[in-house]
């Protein structure tokens, strides 16, 4: 069945939510706090042990691979300015994974993206990390998938439990609960992208995290192109299941942040600034002290 060692990180998108910051600078690039957060999904794949990673970006998004890439006069402007401290951070920020970026020339949709990945995938499963998804807990959920495709190989696809009313937003899974992993771990039966929730099958939607097996190519070729000629990974996924694919949904561990919505952004940054040792203290005090009901109105 092979080893994950590879991660996708689809980045083309316009981040229109975002405008007109994101007029000039790609959305992966925003800060939360002092890292963009794109960098922040590059962590976690290291974290879970991937060390190569394909970026598919898009025209003016060369900042993203920038990021990672070795800065000569930062490096020796800091050098000779003795600020160690800082020297060491960005050195960390190039060693910590192998980068290669693609161009997604025209918004064809996240099926297209990964479809022009097979190059680099070549012939083996592999991950995908979707940027606008942050989610903290001590154990990557990259990582959770990871255990659990050893045990379990297939593609496998990242859930967490949502309110009803919140299913039109996300792709909506309902499977059988496997006698594995305390219960979390399910096969899909069915697949909806972005239901009514009358027509939700299930409160299960898939977030952010995939393992996927190099099937997934094949099927995505055979799948037509839905709403405004975007091709859907949801619809390929759908596609692997009606051919006998073995397709699992695992409800990880951690909480979860939408960075590409203005609120989902605020949230994490406000979240991770308190769990910081620097600004942790400090920050939770100034919230203490806001008079948050005169600030409301």
């Amino acid at each position: 069945m092979g080893k994950v060692r590879k991660g996708i990180i689809p980045a083309a998108g316009l981040g229109t939510r975002f405008l007109p910051a994101t007029k000039a600078i790609p959305k992966e690039m925003l800060p939360i706090i002092d890292k963009p957060m794109i960098q922040y999904v590059v962590e976690e794949a290291v974290d879970s042990g991937l060390k190569d990673i394909l970026f598919v970006t898009s025209k003016g998004k060369s900042a993203i691979e920038n990021h990672f890439d070795f800065d000569f006069m930062l490096y020796h402007i800091l050098k000779a300015r003795g600020k160690l401290e800082l020297l060491e951070t960005v050195e960390q920020i190039t060693q910590m994974v192998s980068i290669t970026a693609i161009r997604q020339k025209e918004p064809l949709g996240l099926g297209h993206a990964v479809l022009l990945s097979e190059p680099f995938v070549n012939c083996e499963p592999f991950s995908i990390f979707l940027s606008d998804d942050i989610i903290d807990h001590e154990i990557p959920v990259m990582a959770q998938l990871l255990k659990v495709f050893e045990k379990t190989p297939g593609n496998i696809l990242a859930v967490q439990e949502i309110e009803p009313d919140s299913v039109s937003r996300y792709g909506i899974v309902k499977g059988i609960p496997l006698n594995k992993n305390k219960g979390r771990l399910l096969q899909i039966k069915e697949l909806v992208e972005k239901p009514s929730p009358s027509e939700a099958p299930s409160n299960l939607a898939i977030m952010g995290r995939y393992i996927l097996m190099p099937e997934i190519f094949e099927s995505l070729r055979k799948t037509p192109p839905g709403a405004m000629g975007e091709l859907q990974l949801t619809d390929g996924i759908k596609g692997l299941i009606k051919q006998g694919y073995p397709v699992y949904a695992y409800l990880f561990r951690g909480k979860r942040y939408d960075t590409g919505d203005k609120l989902g952004y605020l949230m994490a940054t406000i979240d991770l600034a308190l769990k910081r040792k620097d600004l942790g203290k400090s920050f939770r005090d100034f919230l203490l002290d806001l008079k948050l009901e005169g600030n409301l109105h």
